[in-house]
């Protein structure tokens, strides 16, 4: 599967997978309890600055940002319409900073790296007689396939515009759903010979 991880080194991939995970989840929680719209505003701006510390390893992140600022721009749209206006605003700045943080997280953390903290994180199921191994294995899936997702649409963006000259936009929907469909058939046939169910 295709990945968004850099290596081009940056600060923020010696900081290690867990330190960063935490303090994901942390924002993530924050970002939901609050409403008001200067500290969202600056969580977003701080967000933004983390990504652009990154210099060349924050590359990556351009086109799933321009994605995320379309649809942000659209949910501020349809609250317009509803007449719910704030309510958009705040909604679009949490997936704004949220997408962010997490592209942040992507770019400089190795998927091997995450399994092995949520693994970790997950050890106390054991003793209730459940595998952990397995739940973060689900987890990890959930994180690569939202990952390849991202690095799949820019190969198929950049191919469109080679071709045409122009961005491919809602036109990559279907190959891009051939394409990830074929990966998650891919990925199901390897799990089954290897586990065997």
């Amino acid at each position: 599967m295709l990945s968004l991880y850099a290596d081009t080194p940056s600060w923020l991939h010696r900081v290690p997978a867990g330190a960063k995970l935490l303090a994901l989840a942390t924002a993530g929680v924050a970002l939901a309890l609050t409403t008001t719209l200067p500290l969202l505003t600056a969580a977003m701006l701080l967000a933004l600055a983390l990504l652009l510390s990154l210099r060349q390893a924050g590359l990556g992140a351009r086109r799933p940002m321009a994605v995320t600022a379309v649809v942000a721009l659209l949910l501020v749209g349809l609250h317009a319409l509803l007449g719910t206006t704030a309510l958009g605003l705040v909604a679009a700045l949490r997936l704004v900073c949220t997408t962010a943080l997490g592209l942040a997280l992507t770019l400089t953390t190795r998927p091997a790296d995450l399994v092995d903290v949520i693994e970790r994180a997950l050890s106390p199921l054991r003793r209730l007689g459940l595998d952990p191994s397995r739940f973060a294995l689900h987890i990890a899936l959930m994180l690569r396939y939202t990952e390849h997702f991202f690095a799949r649409w820019q190969q198929l963006d950049e191919a469109h515009r080679l071709r045409t000259g122009r961005p491919g936009r809602l036109r990559l929907l279907a190959p891009l759903t051939i394409q990830m469909l074929l990966a998650a058939r891919r990925v199901a046939d390897t799990l089954h010979v290897r586990l065997g169910r």
